[in-house]
C-alpha cells in the first residue's frame, strides 16, 4: 500500500492485552509494533538478519482504544556502511471507520549481520559493489 509515510509494514488490531492500566493502548505496545515494522523493512530491503542498535524520536500524538486497527508505515531515512535508519509512523483507525489519526512515530537504526553475527556491509547485502 503506497502512502506518504512509506511502505505499509504492519496492520494489527489492538486487543485487551495491549492496554495500559488506564484502558488506553499501551505506548510500549505501539513502540514494539513500530520496531517490528522497521525490522521488516530492513530485512526485506537487505535480505539479511538485522538488529536494532538505536531507537529515538518517539512521539504519541494520538490515542487508540481496544479494537482499533494500527497501520504502521516505514521508510528508509539513511543508509550507512553497515547501518540503516528507518522512520516509522503509526496510524490508528477506529474499527467502523475509514478515518485514520497518527498515534505514534519513531526512528530506528539497525545493523545488518552476516552468518557469524558480525556487521555486514549494506552495499554488499543489497548487491551493490
Amino acid at each position: 500500500m503506497e502512502h506518504e509515510a512509506g511502505d505499509l509494514v504492519i496492520r494489527v488490531t489492538a486487543m485487551p492485552t495491549d492496554l495500559n492500566p488506564y484502558g488506553g493502548v499501551f505506548g510500549g505496545w505501539l513502540m514494539s509494533q513500530l520496531a517490528l515494522g522497521a525490522a521488516s523493512l530492513v530485512t526485506r530491503r537487505t535480505g539479511h538478519k538485522a538488529v536494532v542498535v538505536g531507537a529515538t524520536d518517539f512521539t504519541f500524538p494520538g490515542a487508540m482504544v481496544v479494537g482499533d486497527e494500527l497501520n504502521v508505515f516505514a521508510q528508509v531515512a539513511r543508509t550507512g556502511r553497515t547501518s540503516m535508519t528507518i522512520v516509522t509512523r503509526g496510524f490508528g483507525r477506529a474499527r467502523a471507520s475509514e478515518d485514520q489519526v497518527e498515534v505514534a512515530a519513531g526512528t530506528f537504526t539497525f545493523v545488518t549481520l552476516d552468518e557469524n553475527d558480525r556487521p555486514r556491509s549494506i552495499a554488499t547485502t543489497m548487491g551493490v559493489d
